[in-house]
């Protein structure tokens, strides 16, 4: 089987699905992995690197695409600037596609899967079970988001983090707000922690609540824990509006104290929950910092813009898009290792081998033998 690993196109993206690690071992178990020049320049794997790893080079993205039997990728498929097709048609009919495919946010695109035949798997519907953890990208970028969110929102501060007692006097630390502990979130806990801030922090879900104290940081407003907040897949589901304007007001105190809200709640395939309004923005300290990570996904505070910092009364709103992707190098190395575990999953000597009986391939899988295989996404299609 030919393996194809392209260039991603999309604007800012550094990642690569594959780095010359993940090809080693995956040409040693018998995958021809073709790799397009200077795909990992941008994540700091040169092209030699990957040739010594056994992978071929394959100059320009058509001949790499129409060769490959399976495609593996990191962002959805697009319009592809230099070729002047979509991806998805420069796919031969027939093949399969791996990647994080966000398949309910681009139902349009699974569409287009569709009508080619490609078998595809959208990794970011890996399923919260022991035997997925190894494969889990969102978990994976997860960690690196929160990280290096927290050392922009250092950055931005005009204080210091920690306590520090000089002759000068003693200055005091600062103090964080993390609105949703799922993985981004607690990294996010940690990180500050370690930078010496006081940390607290708020989700809907009771089962993180250990989870957020054993970091060291005290959970607030446990009176607006949501009774089955946590989905099959161990993701958050979506609450009710009236529940949402108690917990604002059940969090409003820890938010006017908070030199920093880090935000980073979402819902999986829907636009991210709104936790922080206006209104509360209004009433935070001039100087403090609100670090919206759900931007791409609509914010979790009202005034956020994806890709802008936006400032309002002093307070400065920002909206990163893709942090992982400005870390490539740590970045690339664990997608990389999640997208290998899953060809290791899905590959039998050398052919793809669909088990619809499997949990972890059932949830991934997209589009098969011309049809869009995930409910939701075809319930998706049918209301646009």
């Amino acid at each position: 089987m030919i393996v194809g690993v392209p260039r991603e196109i999309v604007s800012g993206e550094r990642r690569i699905a594959l780095i010359p690690a993940s090809v080693a071992r995956l040409a040693k178990a018998g995958l021809e992995i073709r790799v397009q020049a200077e795909g990992g320049a941008a994540s700091d794997f040169p092209d030699a690197e990957y040739e010594a790893a056994g992978a071929k080079l394959v100059d320009g993205p058509a001949p790499l695409y129409d060769s490959a039997d399976l495609l593996v990728k990191v962002r959805p498929p697009a319009e592809h600037p230099w070729a002047e097709r979509h991806e998805v048609d420069l796919l031969r009919e027939g093949a399969a596609l791996v990647g994080i495919l966000q398949p309910y946010l681009n139902p349009v695109s699974a569409r287009r899967l569709a009508e080619r035949r490609i078998t595809s798997f959208a990794l970011d519907l890996l399923p919260r079970i022991t035997r997925a953890q190894n494969m889990d990208v969102l978990s994976s970028q997860s960690t690196i988001a929160g990280y290096k969110a927290v050392l922009l929102a250092a950055n931005a501060l005009p204080k210091l983090m920690p306590m520090m007692m000089t002759a000068a006097g003693t200055l005091r630390p600062a103090r964080m707000l993390v609105l949703g502990a799922g993985v981004a979130g607690l990294q996010a806990i940690a990180t500050a922690r370690r930078l010496g801030a006081i940390v607290e922090a708020f989700d809907i879900r009771s089962a993180v609540k250990e989870q957020v104290e054993s970091l060291g940081a005290r959970f607030v407003a446990e009176e607006a824990l949501a009774p089955d907040a946590e989905d099959a897949t161990g993701y958050a589901k979506e609450v009710a509006a009236d529940q949402q304007a108690r917990q604002r007001q059940l969090l409003e105190r820890h938010i006017r104290e908070a030199d920093v809200v880090l935000c980073s709640a979402l819902v999986p395939g829907k636009r991210a929950p709104r936790l922080l309004t206006r209104e509360q923005v209004e009433q935070m300290k001039p100087g403090s910092i609100v670090m919206d990570l759900a931007a791409e996904q609509g914010g979790n505070c009202q005034l956020t813009r994806a890709g802008e910092i936006v400032e309002h009364r002093g307070v400065r709103i920002h909206g990163p898009q893709n942090l992982p992707s400005s870390m490539p190098v740590h970045a690339s190395q664990m997608l990389s290792r999640n997208i290998e575990n899953f060809l290791v999953h899905v590959l039998r000597d050398g052919e793809l081998q669909v088990d619809l009986e499997d949990p972890i391939t059932r949830s991934t899988l997209v589009t098969y033998h011309g049809e869009i295989s995930n409910e939701r996404v075809r319930a998706e299609l049918e209301r646009k």
